[in-house]
């Protein structure tokens, strides 16, 4: 992986994209759907947040039917994964990141999510 430092920083620098990160961190992997509702966000902004994220190498995407689920990219270098988990661990009290985490956990019908009858 040849991304410095200063683009992964840069990229975390934007709200939005500190905010995915943590989900995907916390999460492992949701689909567009998922993050729409997470971060009450339009689709399309969510969708170029995660393109700047994927250029970077620092997401991969997978497609099933009609949804596409990110995740961390398994081929991040050790300390760029312990860059994102410290940075995700160290903002998960936000307030932001707080109601994404609530909004996430109320979706009806998730996808890939069991919910007890």
């Amino acid at each position: 992986m040849t991304t410095a430092l200063t683009d992964i920083f840069g990229a975390l620098a934007d709200s939005t994209r500190l905010r995915l990160i943590s989900l995907l961190v916390a999460e492992g992997e949701l689909c567009v759907c998922e993050l729409v509702t997470a971060l009450d966000l339009s689709q399309p902004k969510i969708s170029r947040h995660l393109g700047v994220l994927r250029g970077l190498r620092l997401v991969t995407d997978r497609r099933d039917a009609n949804r596409v689920f990110y995740r961390l990219s398994p081929d991040l270098p050790a300390p760029v994964r312990l860059i994102l988990q410290t940075v995700a661990g160290a903002t998960t009290a936000a307030e932001d990141l707080v109601a994404d985490r609530r909004r996430l956990a109320g979706m009806p019908r998730r996808p890939g999510v069991q919910r007890p009858a």
